[in-house]
């Protein structure tokens, strides 16, 4: 079993969530901000989630607050913000660091599994966007600036590879 499966998570509505409820699923992991440059990329997101949901895909949201102070609402803040602006109704988290002594573990897994460019392990904004298979292993970390329908294909790849 992969260690990110051990990992606890806190839902935006405050209950513990283990990550292995998700296990045997596709994730795409991203850390959010409701008032980004890149925040329209919750509508992306959200179709993405619809399209290959049914097939075994999740999305996981980690707001985060750590790049220009982009998220500062509380929990219930952003949730209502991404409900009713997006009609986001993939699984959000409870806000989190992802970079520095208080990053969160699941991040740091992330972080170790699939470095960014050069090797740097830091993530550099909101809406980095981590691609995870069935067994829990990052197959892929792709950049704020790519769309969420740019990774369409390799959802795909990954679906039907457990078929």
């Amino acid at each position: 079993m992969s260690k990110l499966y051990d990992i606890i998570c806190q839902s935006i509505t405050g209950a513990k969530e283990a990550l292995s409820t998700y296990q045997d699923k596709v994730l795409l992991i991203v850390n959010t901000a409701s008032q980004c440059g890149f925040t329209p990329q919750f509508q992306g997101l959200e179709a993405l989630y619809q399209q290959y949901r049914p097939q075994g895909f999740e999305i996981l949201g980690f707001p985060c607050n750590q790049f220009g102070s982009q998220d500062p609402g509380s929990n219930d803040d952003i949730l209502h913000f991404c409900q009713t602006k997006y009609g986001v109704s993939f699984p959000m988290f409870a806000k989190i660091e992802v970079n520095g002594p208080n990053t969160h573990p699941l991040y740091q897994f992330l972080k170790n599994q699939a470095p960014g460019l050069m090797g740097s392990e830091a993530i550099k904004w909101n809406f980095t966007k981590f691609l995870v298979d069935q067994s829990g292993n990052v197959q892929d970390r792709f950049a704020p600036t790519t769309k969420p329908e740019d990774i369409a294909p390799a959802i795909q790849k990954l679906l039907k590879s457990a078929t």
